[in-house]
């Protein structure tokens, strides 16, 4: 199971030089909702809703949810290893939820800072390409 980061998400849908390779489509890939609204965010943010608004609807179909509940919650206001902004701390705390429970998740974030401290907390990590 892989942990879409929205870093990796918008990389995709606005077809950024580092884009994430075509078979990450074909895993079983998980996020927490607040990947949701921070692609939505963006895409508005840039004025992009209407010219990408579908294939952003596409991609958050295929996507299985996490929300964010007391657990994720609870865990992202404890300390990390590493400084993280409040939404990185947020989804460290899903991917920390869902191993905690057993699930074989690998994260595959863009974000340097993510991945410093998904390093720091043993989290593996997706290999992406950079460019």
């Amino acid at each position: 199971m892989i942990y879409l980061d929205t870093s990796v998400a918008l990389a995709h849908l606005l077809a950024e030089d580092r884009r994430p390779p075509a078979p990450l489509w074909q895993e079983e890939l998980v996020t927490s909702r607040l990947l949701e609204y921070e692609l939505w965010n963006r895409l508005h943010g840039r004025d992009l809703a209407r010219s990408h608004g579908d294939v952003a609807r596409l991609l958050l179909a295929r996507l299985a949810w996490l929300e964010l509940r007391a657990p994720v919650l609870e865990r992202a206001l404890q300390p990390f290893p590493t400084p993280v902004r409040t939404l990185d701390a947020l989804h460290l705390a899903s991917v920390s939820f869902l191993r905690e429970r057993g699930r074989d998740v690998t994260l595959a974030t863009y974000d340097e800072r993510m991945t410093r401290a998904a390093q720091a907390m043993g989290i593996p990590l997706m290999e992406l390409p950079k460019t």
